[in-house]
């Protein structure tokens, strides 16, 4: 019988929550693992949700049997994670564990605190975050690539989530990674009834972005693009500001002449499963991923998904969804086009979409092979 094991996770910001791909896959793994009978703590933030004040708010003691635990938490851009991270990384390396779950480059940092204190330890890198823009200069920059650096050095593991990933920590580093993908469930579809009221949208009458509102998801790319596209629909851009409120206004200030464009602002719940159930394309026009949770889910619910060109999109969606040359933005602005005239293959598309990728991703399968490596 498989040994029962005491885990703790952090480098998310907190669970359950949607705020980024992390605290996602945090909380897909942690569950599950509760549900196999091991223990699981989450060292959560405390703080400024990304979503807004309405967010914030204490942590529950325990989130489906998971155990929830709130850190210090220093609230200036730049200090909120490495603050969180240090302050986890003790509390892990005291605690009675057996396991310790470093999620992201950046936490990873801290990663020789638990190693020193006789834990095994295990990273997931979710991307090469110091390639990110707004962590690419100064202080955010070399602490990042010393995470990187550390987990090279102190992780009895490390998890990637594309070949493109792991090809980067063997060429750079000469250090073996285990290549555990990100996985899905399938949801249930939902009629468009909370986004016709707040937002008058009828259900396959918009283009879906969601992520968060920062440069390499190509949002600038997207507008550009839009606003020279001869159509009715609209382009819903779904997601909260990330430490980029500069860059959100940007966006806003290029798409304030287009009627078309919707802003939503952070969304989860019912309302986030109508945007993706009933939308009539999503895109996903990204310069950097690591391994994009919300193409997986837009998938899921059957959406014809247009996505640039990287290899992180691209292996996702293999032939079962539309790229462009990331960057192009006439490129993106014909296929954009193309899917707006041709309701025959969108729908070629959509037909095909979820039993796909259901059946090339899935948690449960993630968290077996996670344990694996625990043990």
């Amino acid at each position: 019988m498989r040994d029962k094991l005491n885990i703790a996770m952090f480098g998310q910001k907190r669970i359950p929550s949607r705020e980024g791909g992390v605290e996602i896959v945090v909380e897909e793994l942690a569950v599950r693992m509760v549900r196999l009978s091991h223990s699981v703590t989450c060292y959560n933030r405390r703080g400024h949700h990304v979503g807004g004040a309405e967010f914030d708010g204490k942590t529950a003691a325990q989130y489906k049997g998971v155990r929830l635990r709130s850190v210090p938490t220093v609230e200036k851009k730049g200090l909120a994670a490495v603050s969180a991270s240090f302050f986890a990384a003790l509390r892990c390396g005291f605690g009675r564990y057996n396991t310790v779950h470093i999620h992201a480059e950046g936490p990873a940092f801290f990663s020789f605190i638990p190693k020193w204190l006789g834990k095994r330890v295990i990273v997931t890198v979710h991307g090469l975050d110091w390639q990110r823009e707004k962590w690419k200069a100064g202080f955010a920059s070399k602490f990042i690539r010393q995470g990187e650096r550390n987990a090279v050095r102190w992780a009895d593991e490390i998890i990637v989530l594309s070949k493109a990933v792991q090809d980067y920590f063997s060429n750079t580093y000469g250090r073996d990674t285990k290549l555990i993908p990100n996985g899905v469930s399938r949801p249930e579809c939902r009629k468009p009834e909370l986004i016709r009221e707040k937002y008058g949208l009828q259900g396959q009458d918009y283009i879906l972005f969601l992520g968060r509102l920062v440069p390499e998801k190509g949002l600038r790319y997207l507008i550009e693009a839009f606003r020279d596209v001869n159509t009715d629909k609209k382009l819903v851009i779904a997601g909260g500001s990330s430490d980029t409120d500069s860059f959100q206004k940007e966006l806003h200030d290029m798409a304030k002449d287009d009627e078309r464009i919707i802003f939503t602002g952070f969304v989860q719940g019912a309302l986030l499963d109508e945007l993706y159930s009933n939308a009539y394309v999503y895109t996903l026009p990204s310069d950097l991923e690591g391994m994009p949770l919300s193409l997986l889910e837009a998938m899921s619910y059957g959406n014809c998904c247009l996505v640039s060109d990287i290899p992180e999109c691209a292996d996702v969606v293999e032939d079962k969804g539309l790229l462009f040359p990331k960057s192009d933005v006439m490129a993106l602005k014909y296929q954009l086009q193309y899917v707006c005239d041709n309701e025959e293959a969108v729908y070629a598309c959509k037909a095909q979409a979820a039993d796909f990728i259901c059946g090339k991703y899935n948690w449960d399968d993630v968290t077996e092979h996670t344990l694996s490596l625990y043990l």
